[in-house]
């Protein structure tokens, strides 16, 4: 959907105007809002009180990052249920969008929708990762903890179980005393990356289907629009996707990492100003045209989205909650 440009985008007046400097308030204030909230909020959450060493705190939220990034929200579903549905979901977004990107060539990284699709791609491929990881150690360790009460039972006792003590609280092998599984940094910090990239993609594809489906395509009058089968697969699949997976997973949804969200919008927005700057070409989306009268009217609308499209999202996940807490108390 290639929207020609009704001005020079390359032109000065195009940009030095009253609307060009609303459409820039209603962009520039959330962003640099959300870059605020991140540093007063992330700070504080990646710190767990278990410990009085501000390190091994540290490393205990990484652990607990990992841990909710390959368990089930429920502990009746095995982890290789979740860990097949991330491995099946990332096959069908890479073949979506290495078949759309050699139909339709490069240009579809122009779009918003592709720069989610791409990110929620991003997201099953580092939480296929995680899950096939975390299978891995957990059977590990059963079986290693099966062997230590075999090894008790034929009389062996402490002499053949492999213990640690780290401050105070006992290791069996790689699993600390809540089941929780030790595993190295790295693996904790992109286990945290991938809460973020979560919350982020969460909001992004309700932006970009709820947009596409309920503003452009029933208001859509673009003649010769091409129609397709990759139009509607873009625009829904990462969002049946993304749910499916918020209904196993055990991650965690916290309002102010909407910011995140908030923030990969702006800069999508911010990327097209400065192409657009340098070479007049067409719009990806009607309402990003600054040379529309109303056009400061159409990004507040879509500044104001990123809420109940975040919102809904955050809605689904406590009520998931709300039902694991009715139907599986230990869970």
């Amino acid at each position: 959907m290639q929207i020609q440009t009704t001005a020079d985008t390359t032109d000065l007046s195009y940009w030095l105007n009253w609307r060009f400097l609303f459409c820039a308030i209603w962009v520039l204030t959330p962003t640099v809002a959300a870059v605020i909230i991140l540093w007063k909020y992330e700070r504080s959450v990646n710190i767990i009180q278990e410990s009085d060493s501000r390190g091994d705190c540290q490393k205990s939220s990484l652990l607990l990052y990992f841990d909710k990034a390959w368990r089930p929200c429920v502990k009746r579903i095995n982890p290789i249920c979740l860990a097949a549905f991330r491995v099946s979901a990332l096959a069908l977004l890479t073949l979506v969008i290495v078949s759309d990107f050699v139909v339709h060539g490069g240009d579809i990284f122009f779009y918003y929708t592709q720069w989610t699709f791409a990110l929620t791609t991003i997201y099953f491929w580092l939480g296929s990762v995680l899950s096939i990881y975390g299978c891995y150690q957990y059977n590990k360790a059963n079986i290693s903890i099966s062997k230590i009460q075999m090894d008790m039972e034929q009389g062996l006792l402490e002499s053949l179980v492999s213990t640690d003590y780290t401050n105070g609280v006992k290791i069996v092998n790689n699993v600390d005393y809540k089941g929780i599984l030790l595993v190295p940094e790295i693996v904790g910090r992109c286990s945290y990356l991938f809460q973020i990239l979560f919350q982020m993609a969460a909001g992004a594809v309700m932006l970009t289907d709820s947009v596409y489906w309920f503003v452009i395509f029933p208001f859509l009058t673009v003649k010769n629009y091409d129609f397709n089968i990759f139009t509607v697969v873009t625009h829904s699949l990462n969002a049946v996707l993304l749910l499916g997976d918020a209904a196993l997973n055990s991650l965690w949804f916290p309002w102010f990492r909407m910011s995140y969200f908030v923030i990969l919008t702006g800069v999508y927005v911010i990327f097209q100003w400065i192409v657009h700057a340098c070479v007049s070409l067409w719009w990806p989306y009607p309402f990003l045209d600054l040379s529309l009268k109303y056009s400061p009217v159409w990004y507040l609308l879509v500044a104001l989205l990123h809420i109940p499209c975040y919102g809904i999202f955050a809605l689904l996940v406590r009520l998931k909650q709300y039902v694991l807490l009715r139907w599986f108390p230990q869970s």
